[in-house]
């Protein structure tokens, strides 16, 4: 066999291994769904995840052609913002999604249970949503979330985090660049672009990244993304990841 042969071999064989590895960890991540949802909700989240991977594979990504701008906008339009949190600041619970903007089930559960929680308990100013990162993807997941927490100190970080996953790419893509993450900024209406990409890179904001993502694990004990935990006056509930908008309502009433 000649050396071009050889190498185009081991070349072939070396995609089809980190193939492999892509797609169990894939498999673990469902597996790790599975574990804390019901069969019919498994299957609704599921199909969701199986769609938002297409797309990611397919127009995700592309820093010149966002989709869902308006769409997102208006979906948020009149809910008051501050740093990380969505909501009334008065609202008695606290609803914390650790999540990772890299991770295809957050961009799922952004687009079927998010949306029913800020037109429900956000809207009705009886919780608020805090959004933390859990990077747990890649190394790209790192500015992407200081980008978002960035974005939260001119009060666009839910519309930076509801822009990205509607525009995610494939997971590890390297589609996380400056130029898509400054077009995301752009899209969610931050007002201040340099004064945001100034702070994505700044020291405080990155250690704000790395210190959520310890919480997730440390207080919280949660291996996957996207994780929930309600907390209010009557104590905190971890769920891990939930199955529906419902079971995240009911830890409101619980700990209200």
């Amino acid at each position: 066999m000649s050396d071009k042969r050889e190498r185009e071999k081991r070349r072939e064989e070396r995609l089809q291994k980190e193939s492999e590895a892509q797609s169990q960890e894939r498999r673990k991540r469902l597996v790790q769904l599975s574990a804390g949802i019901g069969l019919l909700a498994l299957v609704v989240v599921v199909a969701a995840i199986v769609v938002s991977q297409n797309q990611g594979g397919g127009g995700g990504g592309d820093a010149t052609s966002l989709e869902d701008v308006g769409l997102v906008a208006s979906e948020l339009r009149g809910v008051p913002q501050q740093g990380m949190v969505l909501g009334e600041p008065s609202a008695r619970v606290t609803v914390l999604e650790f999540g990772d903007l890299q991770c295809p089930v957050c961009k799922a559960y952004s687009e079927e249970v998010v949306p029913q929680l800020i037109e429900g308990p956000v809207s009705a100013g009886e919780a608020k949503l805090e959004f933390r990162n859990y990077t747990i993807i890649g190394a790209q997941s790192v500015p992407a979330g200081a980008a978002a927490i960035a974005a939260g100190q001119q009060s666009r970080a839910w519309n930076y985090i509801e822009l990205f996953y509607r525009n995610q790419g494939e997971e590890g893509s390297g589609y996380v660049t400056p130029e898509f993450m400054t077009a995301i900024a752009r899209g969610a209406g931050v007002p201040d672009l340099q004064r945001w990409n100034e702070a994505r890179k700044s020291k405080a904001v990155l250690a704000e990244v790395a210190r959520s993502t310890k919480e997730a694990t440390a207080r919280f004990e949660f291996e996957g993304t996207p994780s929930f935990a309600v907390e209010g006056p009557k104590g905190t509930e971890a769920l891990g990841t939930p199955g529906s908008a419902e079971a995240i309502e009911e830890a409101i009433r619980k700990v209200g």
